[in-house]
């Protein structure tokens, strides 16, 4: 079975962890948006502006088609925080047989979670981040505080099947 899926969530909730656990168990290709956007240089929010606006997402989104759809035959799992609901649409607008799965977990284990990591976002933007992806739920949604990495995979692999 060949799908685009999109793993979206505040940072340190899982989502690039899942991604490649997932990606090892499926035989996928992982993308990782956040790492995309730090190549061209599209991470940052313009001034003034409280986030990585829209248009940033969609201009990475747009170089990762061409790869999406010549790879149809095969899965690819594509994680971020997609805070932005129209990049979801725009993807879903492109591509088709794509499943989203919200990864959530509270603020507090977000934190957590990234002060642990090599290079950390810090509590600010892990705020900021979380109170974004919060605003609203986009396909099937799965609380990640309590579950291990592999209690989570076989849940999307449920869901998938």
């Amino acid at each position: 079975m060949n799908h685009v899926i999109i793993l979206r969530g505040p940072l340190g909730v899982g989502k690039s962890t899942i991604a490649k656990k997932l990606a090892s168990v499926l035989k996928a290709k992982h993308i990782d948006v956040d790492k995309l956007l730090e190549k061209y240089q599209l991470d940052k929010p313009q001034k003034g502006e409280p986030c990585i606006p829209l248009k940033n997402f969609i201009v990475v989104q747009k170089k990762i088609l061409p790869i999406l759809e010549k790879r149809l035959k095969k899965t690819i799992i594509i994680d971020g925080c997609f805070y932005h609901k129209k990049q979801i649409e725009h993807l879903k607008k492109n591509i088709s047989k794509i499943n989203v799965f919200t990864l959530k977990a509270p603020l507090k284990t977000c934190i957590a979670r990234d002060s642990r990591r090599r290079k950390s976002y810090g509590k600010d933007a892990a705020k900021a981040v979380h109170t974004l992806v919060s605003a609203f739920d986009y396909g099937f949604v799965i609380e990640t505080d309590k579950r291990t990495v592999q209690q989570t995979v076989k849940e999307i692999l449920k869901e998938l099947s």
